[in-house]
């Protein structure tokens, strides 16, 4: 298979990758948008809190995008996986997992990352319907309604007082040892927050819709919806390979401008924020693709002026 050769290879195409994809391809550049079509928010009925986009689908959602994007001829769409990257800084190398090769100049990371459920029966029935992880995301269709909110330690206390903006009925299910000092605890029995901290034995819903949440002990908790931590894994693993400094949760580190270590390679959206929102990730996609094309364009003026 011949060899197609771009300005920039953007791996990942959720909000970030193809809102990079737009701004490189207004900005005449040949850009390479690789993405395998399994966003972390697939199980999601709907995107929300994106201005003029609330409520659409994510299907929708990257369907729009695309046809936009479709009118700047420079962009090209892979269906595939992203397999190995060789090269540096102005010829990379990218092997898919289907066998196409594409070089490019620099190389975007906008992988995301990947929720992992924690191992309770029947939450991935619920997952995506009924049980989410972002109240900024899904916490005004759960507003006012018994909530379960699922989570420990430092987290259990930032998303106790979070959660209360939506709805003041809601318990805590610590799945184990809360992991909290007294007066963290004192803080909840003083804002009337049931504190449960026996293991979850399973999660009893109806087509998707929570009912309860059965203890261990024998305790059930009547509820409508849920709010969990999952723990997160980077939604792939060439940052990391080719030697992208990464954190200890997973995501990678970059500068103020996008930039990663590695010369040439940039990263953008959720794979580099916890702010986990498709309109952040989108607005930082635009940021680091504005980035990429000044260096592209500043060291094209510097070869022409050596010339």
């Amino acid at each position: 298979m011949n060899t197609k050769h771009f300005d920039v290879t953007i791996i990942g195409g959720g909000p970030a990758g193809l809102n990079a994809a737009l701004v490189l391809g207004r900005a005449r550049k040949t850009v390479a948008v690789i993405d395998e079509g399994r966003p972390r928010n697939a199980v999601t009925r709907e995107v929300h809190g994106f201005l003029t986009r609330d409520g659409i689908s994510p299907s929708e959602f990257r369907r729009i995008a695309k046809e936009e994007i479709s009118v700047y001829p420079g962009v090209s769409f892979i269906a595939d996986t992203a397999a190995t990257i060789t090269g540096n800084d102005g010829r990379f190398q990218i092997e898919t997992e289907q066998g196409q090769t594409v070089t490019s100049k620099k190389i975007l990371f906008a992988v995301g990352m990947k929720d992992q459920l924690p191992k309770i029966p029947g939450l991935a029935d619920v997952y995506g319907t009924s049980a989410f992880v972002c109240p900024y995301c899904d916490g005004w269709e759960l507003r006012d309604q018994p909530l379960v909110i699922i989570t420990k330690g430092a987290m259990l206390m930032h998303f106790a007082p979070l959660i209360s903006g939506w709805t003041r009925s809601f318990t805590i299910c610590s799945n184990g040892p809360d992991e909290l000092t007294d007066a963290e605890r004192e803080a909840l029995r003083r804002n009337q927050v049931p504190l449960f901290d026996s293991p979850i034995r399973q999660i009893d819903s109806d087509h998707g819709i929570v009912r309860q949440v059965v203890l261990e002990d024998g305790e059930t908790i009547p509820c409508t919806g849920i709010f969990f931590k999952p723990d997160l894994i980077t939604g792939s693993d060439l940052p990391q390979t080719i030697g992208c400094e990464i954190t200890e949760w997973g995501a990678v580190v970059v500068d103020e401008f996008g930039k990663t270590n590695v010369p040439g390679v940039f990263s953008a959206g959720d794979v580099t924020s916890r702010m986990h929102q498709a309109i952040a990730a989108a607005s930082m996609g635009s940021f680091v693709a504005a980035v990429i094309n000044g260096e592209l364009n500043t060291e094209a003026w510097e070869k022409n002026g050596s010339s």
